[in-house]
Parts: C-alpha cells; structure tokens; sequence
C-alpha cells in the first residue's frame, strides 16, 4: 500500500528533517557526532552492530527502483570478467580461445533486448554484473539495440568497475555478494551462463541448487559453450555418483549461439522435474 501523500502527512519527513538540522547554529552541541540524525550519520550506519539495516538497506535499494520503473521480468547473464573482445587482448593463450564468446554474448543481449522492447522494457530486460568482459558485452548488446540493461555491480579490489554500456540510472553497487546474487535472481525469467571463473560457478551453482531443492521455480539455464563446460565439470560423474539425480541433469542446456539460445528459450519445457524438451 502506499503510503500518504504530502498533503496527508502529518508530521515531517526524513528529509524536512534533515535540511532543518542542516540550517540549525554551530554550537558544541549540534556539532557532535551524537546530535546526528541516525539516518544521516554514515559513521553510525557502519558499525558492525547495523549490519542486519544494511543488508535490508541493500535489497531494497535496487527492489524499490525496479519497482518505480515497471521492470517486471529479466533475462540474466553471467560469465568471466577476463573474456576478452577481440583474442589479441588477451592476458593469457586460454582467454584467447574464449574471446569470441564476448560477441555471442553482445549479440544474445541484443536479441533479447529486441524481445524486451516489445514489452516497452518490462519484460526480458538484460542484467549482468555490469562489469568488464562478459558483463560488458551484454550491456552493449542491449544498448545497441535501443534498450536498457540492468548493471550489478559489487565493490571489489580488481575487475569491478563498471563499464560504459550500462543503463546508468540502472547501475546498481553492492556491498554484499548475498543480496546482490539475490537481486540477480528475483526477477528472472532465464539465466545465460557463459565461461567465466570462480564468481561464475558460484552463481551457477546457487541457481542450480535454488531449482534443485524447488527453492525457486525452474527456467531456462543456458550453458554456453559445451566444451568448456564439460571440462570444467563432469556432470555425468555427478549423477553416476548418486549426489545429483539423473533428472537434475536437465535443470541446464549446452547452447553454442546467440539464435540457438533465443530458441531454447521459446521451446524450454518446465515440467515436474523442469527439464527441457
């Protein structure tokens, strides 16, 4: 429900207050940390103790802007920050291999984006991690072809900043790896994996195993590039080993491009056990 208009409110609010304190005298008082408003003083909202406000502070953020701007569903990519654009920029012989996934990804994006203009951006809007490599490409795609992209950026020592494709106004920056994996997935309607590194598998993993334990309803995972995939992970090993069910190797689908994924979206089944067709 929302809550009263200007007119109906009763007693002031958080920012009334504020510019009222701002204008108050310089006094020993007033200038002492304790006379803060608690919402306006960073000091008090970083102690160890605020930590449960925080995290609330962090889903909310972005929930409430998604919210105002009509965002209702996303399709999300990720993959490694290192994917080169073009294989000469490469920092090491095996990136080289995997560049030309930074235009698979930059064309997937671009389709899916043209499906999201058809919804006027509610539907199927683009959301990466809205860094470099991977994440770069997909913001690209969708700005090339006329739409928006969502940006989940987190603050990091290295590879994090964000890039310049990116939808500013849907540039988002976490503190917390938790909520921001959250954020990832509450408005998902398919998630695209491309190859990547650690921060990869963990978000794989987690939405594999969200569907696994039916935490969260069944859609389309897209793994691209086989090869790859079936290096890094013996899934069959897996299920041989009796720690996965047969069945949960159909939570995922090898894809190699852009078309072979926008197509195994349109004909993804998600039946008892969410498996494709």
């Amino acid at each position: 429900m929302a809550g009263p208009s200007k007119t109906q409110r009763r007693f002031p609010d958080a920012a009334e207050d504020q510019a009222t304190w701002e204008r108050q005298l310089d006094t020993p008082q007033t200038l002492s940390p304790s006379y803060r408003l608690a919402f306006a003083d960073f000091d008090f909202l970083k102690r160890d103790e605020l930590r449960p406000v925080r995290l609330q502070l962090e889903l909310l953020k972005p929930e409430m802007e998604l919210q105002d701007r009509g965002i209702v569903s996303t399709v999300v990519i990720f993959g490694g920050a290192r994917i080169p654009e073009r294989p000469e920029d490469a920092r090491r012989p095996g990136l080289a291999k995997l560049a030309h996934y930074y235009e698979v990804a930059r064309e997937f994006a671009r389709l899916v984006t043209l499906t999201s203009l058809e919804s006027g951006c509610a539907e199927n809007v683009i959301c990466g991690g809205g860094g470099p490599g991977v994440m770069e490409a997909a913001s690209r795609g969708a700005a090339e072809a006329g739409g928006v992209s969502i940006g989940l950026n987190i603050v990091l020592p290295h590879e994090q900043a964000p890039n310049l494709y990116g939808t500013p106004e849907l540039s988002f920056n976490f503190h917390y790896f938790g909520i921001r994996k959250m954020t990832f997935l509450m408005r998902a309607k398919a998630v695209a994996v491309f190859p990547g590194g650690f921060g990869t598998l963990d978000e794989l993993f987690e939405t594999l195993t969200l569907i696994q334990t039916g935490r969260m309803e069944p859609m389309p995972i897209l793994l691209f590039g086989e090869e790859f995939w079936r290096r890094i992970v013996n899934w069959e090993a897996l299920a041989e080993a009796g720690t996965i069910s047969p069945a949960d190797l159909d939570l995922f689908r090898f894809v190699e491009t852009a078309e072979e994924a926008m197509a195994a979206m349109r004909d993804w089944r998600a039946g008892p056990e969410g498996a494709a067709d």
